[in-house]
Order: structure tokens, then sequence, then C-alpha cells
């Protein structure tokens, strides 16, 4: 399963997953319901499951991707924060995970503890998001990260990572892409890409941070483009004004201002349209896509047709 997966990543064939946000509750079956209902899982490469985004209570975003994995038999891309675990918690899940044979895991930082829903949580946090992608390395040369063999041996594990969409200084950015694929990552997730200027900006910087790193797997290492489409306009003032290393244009906020003076079903409308031609034009000229739409499987499955 996993080797298809990587095969059709690694290769010039459409690539498609679709991040889930498990329940804040005790059963996922009425997400993996509603994406039967949209016939999503014939539609994609895979999924992804998150962990804890925002530090909100969540379930288990490990145990949702075994689930998800084993309902749909595609792979899943589990998340793992630093924010929670130490590297004794970090080896112990990736191990267990990998007895169920999930093995695409998305290393994150995570979001500040101070952030959460939660009284008084603390942060474990005992590095960032490089500690997991090096864990990962040890692992699949047989070895913990104290460097005492495994037995048995696991699975190869493929490391995935994420990267901003954009920053006043790109250059500065690339140095994180260059970064994460020396520590082993195999692929990067961008955060959403709103133009094509952007998109064909980062490709180039990847390409260019695959020459820079030292690491050997780099040269092998891909890039995803995240889309996030956006269907009001306050989500696009919103992610524009208040989320860090995303930039969406000045023209699709324009658009989306107007169209919501004519009512909510103009700004849908007229939302989609520029989602479903930013999710095109960038299928068109790369391929590699992961939308994120907070569960929203309807407007995932419209979008990719």
């Amino acid at each position: 399963m996993f080797e298809k997966f990587c095969d059709i990543l690694c290769n010039d064939k459409k690539f498609i997953t679709v991040e889930i946000n498990p329940p804040h509750g005790a059963s996922i079956d009425h997400i993996l319901e509603d994406i039967k209902k949209h016939k999503l899982h014939e539609k994609v490469t895979g999924f992804s499951c998150t962990d804890n985004p925002l530090a909100k209570l969540k379930m288990s975003g490990v145990l949702s991707a075994i689930k998800v994995q084993q309902t749909f038999n595609k792979p899943v891309i589990a998340t793992m924060s630093m924010r929670d675990k130490n590297k004794l918690s970090l080896q112990s899940t990736l191990l267990g995970a990998n007895d169920f044979d999930l093995r695409c895991i998305l290393a994150l930082t995570g979001d500040p503890a101070k952030f959460s829903d939660q009284p008084e949580v603390k942060g474990v946090l005992e590095r960032d998001s490089t500690l997991l992608l090096s864990i990962i390395y040890h692992l699949n040369n047989g070895v913990d990260y104290s460097n005492k063999p495994l037995n048995p041996a696991p699975k190869p594990i493929y490391p995935f990572a994420v990267s901003n969409s954009y920053a006043r200084n790109m250059k500065s950015l690339q140095k994180r892409i260059v970064k994460k694929l020396d520590y082993g990552a195999r692929a990067i997730i961008t955060q959403p890409v709103y133009n094509m200027e952007n998109a064909k900006e980062l490709l180039e910087l990847f390409e260019e941070a695959k020459e820079m790193s030292v690491r050997d797997t780099a040269k092998e290492a891909h890039l995803i483009l995240g889309q996030f489409p956006i269907v009001r306009a306050r989500t696009a003032n919103f992610i524009d004004d208040k989320v860090p290393g995303i930039s969406v244009p000045k023209n699709i906020i324009d658009e989306m201002n107007l169209a919501a003076m004519d009512g909510e079903d103009k700004e849908q409308e007229v939302g989609f349209a520029l989602s479903k031609r930013i999710f095109d034009d960038v299928m068109k000229e790369h391929g590699k896509v992961h939308l994120m739409t907070h569960n929203r499987f309807d407007l995932c499955s419209e979008l990719i047709g």
C-alpha cells in the first residue's frame, strides 16, 4: 500500500490527499460516513489526520489514522506534534503504529499549548519537528534514538514535513526547507497557496533546496502544495491578516468582499469558482495537492470533480 502511495508521489501522476480533523468526541464513525457519502475515498490518493491542532482537544490523530486506513484501505499520513510528546513517547508511538502498518508520519512542532481549550496545559516540546525526523531516520536504520538495535526492526517509515507558503524573505523559508530535508524529510507539504506565481516560486525554491541538502534522500523528495478553499470573505481576510506564512492576493480578497455584499449564496458561488480555478491550475502545473477544508468533504469532492 505505502510503496504504491510513494510511487504515485514520486512519479508524474496525480497525487491528492485530504486532511481529516478527528472529532472532539469518542468516535470518528460519522466522519467516515461523510467521506463515504461523497465517495471521496474513490477520488483521492490518501488522507491525513491532524494531531490536536491549535492545542484543542481531539481524538488521537494516530489512532484515528489507523481506523481511517483500515476503513478505506488507503494510506493515511498521521500527524505527530512535538508539543505533546517526549522522545520516549514518540518512539513508542511510532513502533506501535508500525505494527498497524501506519507508516507515513507528518512531523510538526505543533501550535503552542497556550492556545489550548484545556486548563493549564503544559507543552513537552523537547525540540522542534527535526527531532522527530531524526528519530524516524534512526528507526529506518533499525535502531532506536540511543542506537540500540530494534528486534524486529520496523518496516520503512516515510517522513513528511511542512513549510510556510510565503515569507517576506523567501530565501529564509528555503533554508528551513533545506534543514528539514537534511533531517530526512521525503516530502514537504506547504501551507495553502492562492496564486500560480507563489506556487511556481515555491517549486523553484524547493528544487534548489534539494540540491543544497546534504542528504541523498533529498534528491528524491517532493513538494506537495497545500490548498485551503475559501468560500467566505471573512475567512479570506482572517487568513491574510492573522495566519503566518500564508498570503491571499488582494484581488481574491476584493472579489470575495464584493460577493459578500450580494448575500451568502453569491459569496459561496464566487468563492468556489475562485477555489476551483486555483485547484485546477495547481493540478495542471504540478499535480501534487493536499486539501485542507475543516472536514468539508462535500467541498473536496466538488473541487476534485
